[in-house]
């Protein structure tokens, strides 16, 4: 067996059928990253002509002491059971490591330890990983535990939705009632979805830019989405879709519902009052009632629909969503909304676009990405967890990150001023 430099091509053919195959194993992902300074290695073990594990890996130059990080992003793509294998496959990469003058190599592998429901809960009897733990361990990889929130550099936990061999309608059940109203609902309001085009990114980067400032997380420069732009998107990997509602056309179908109902009105009460038709009064009264509420609501929505056509035009964006798609999965990697127009809870109807997306296309899952691993009520970011789950699906676990060690002075070194660096940064903010 032999670690061997692999070609694109060579890369892409044994990345694309492996199992554990993300967007950030792949070509366009390393081109992006060589925009920030990431120098990109295809490599692959190799024993008579056939891969047997193989890995993108990143390396970034550390200032003043020429030296270098490694980051085999979502980790390398091996069969981390077959101790065997990840043996050989340690030693020779830890060895190229050493004469590149790498500093550590770090690994977060998209393998999943356990298995849990959608109420984050480990199942009896379940998928079980933790021998993948035990053999990196073994193997000398420091791991950095089972930590419960988002403080590593990709998800250790996330929520994700099987669409595999799934129709619309199944996905549709499996969601909490609410999720379904609201859904329903959006589609009254004439809320619909489309992808936009490279000169609209400012679109985007408004609606992130609005969503930083009322969740209080930095965000990122127009120059980033463009970046991202011209690296993913040619391919199909990145989309960008969003929201909007026509206010318009939301007045013509709430019109239509107002008519609807005053006319079911007028009608039961001529019947009644003409004796055509028999009723129970008390039934008579309690519909009457209930009719003469929804006008009341719907006369109120039509008055608040003209106003926000006044102030926001006939067509407004509500909110968007930039997808990562590629190997098994569409993926949501971050997304926001306008804060005056949130009533409209456009992310139901984004996220749903990107699970019928999914299923139509024949991808194995949709995923949410990021979760805490905390499910109390007490934890702030509690809610997130409770607008994904709401979709249904269930909760998965990575295994965690790992850093492959290959010059402990430095390391230690580095983990020092690294960490001395964010708590500057930090005070700075």
């Amino acid at each position: 067996m032999k670690l061997t430099t692999l070609s694109k091509k060579e890369f892409k053919e044994f990345a694309d059928n492996h199992p554990q195959i993300t967007f950030h194993q792949t070509k366009q992902w390393a081109n992006l990253k060589e925009k920030n300074n990431w120098k990109s290695y295809y490599l692959g073990l190799k024993k008579e002509n056939q891969i047997l594990g193989a890995t993108l890996i990143l390396a970034k130059q550390v200032p003043i002491i020429k030296k270098k990080i490694f980051y085999a992003p979502r980790g390398f793509l091996i069969d981390y059971h077959n101790k065997e294998i990840l043996k050989e496959f340690t030693i020779q990469i830890k060895n190229f490591a050493k004469k590149e003058k790498a500093i550590f190599i770090k690994i977060d592998p998209y393998v999943e330890y356990m298995e849990h429901d959608n109420n984050g809960k480990i199942i009896k009897n379940g998928l079980n990983n933790e021998n993948c733990i035990k053999n990196l361990k073994d193997l000398g990889y420091k791991h950095f535990g089972f930590n419960l929130m988002q403080d590593t550099l990709q998800p250790r936990w996330m929520h994700v939705i099987e669409t595999e061999n799934k129709s619309l309608e199944e996905i549709m059940e499996e969601m909490e009632k609410k999720t379904r109203q609201i859904l329903r609902k959006n589609e009254r309001s004439c809320i619909t979805t489309r992808e936009i085009k490279k000169e609209e990114l400012p679109i985007f980067k408004d609606i992130m830019k609005h969503t930083s400032d009322r969740r209080e997380f930095i965000d990122r420069p127009l120059s980033y989405y463009e970046n991202m732009w011209d690296s993913l998107h040619e391919s199909g990997i990145m989309k960008i879709i969003i929201a909007e509602i026509n206010f318009k056309d939301y007045q013509k179908e709430t019109e239509k519902e107002l008519t609807q109902i005053k006319n079911e009105l007028n009608d039961r009460i001529y019947k009644n009052e003409h004796q055509i038709l028999k009723m129970n009064q008390k039934k008579y009264e309690q519909n009457n009632k209930r009719d003469q509420e929804e006008i009341k609501r719907l006369e109120n929505q039509l008055k608040e629909i003209k106003e926000k056509e006044k102030k926001y035009g006939e067509k407004t964006i509500l909110g968007g969503i930039l997808f990562l798609i590629y190997g098994n999965e569409v993926l949501s990697l971050l997304g926001g909304s306008l804060e005056e127009l949130m009533q409209f809870q456009s992310a139901y109807t984004l996220h749903f676009q990107g699970i019928k997306y999914a299923i139509e296309n024949g991808y194995k899952k949709y995923n949410f990405y990021g979760i805490t691993g905390d499910f109390r009520k007490e934890n702030p970011l509690y809610g997130l967890y409770l607008f994904k789950k709401s979709f249904g699906g269930h909760v998965v676990e990575l295994i965690g990150e790992f850093d492959l060690i290959c010059s402990p002075f430095w390391y230690h070194t580095y983990k020092i001023a690294f960490s001395c660096y964010h708590k500057l940064k930090n005070l700075k903010k």
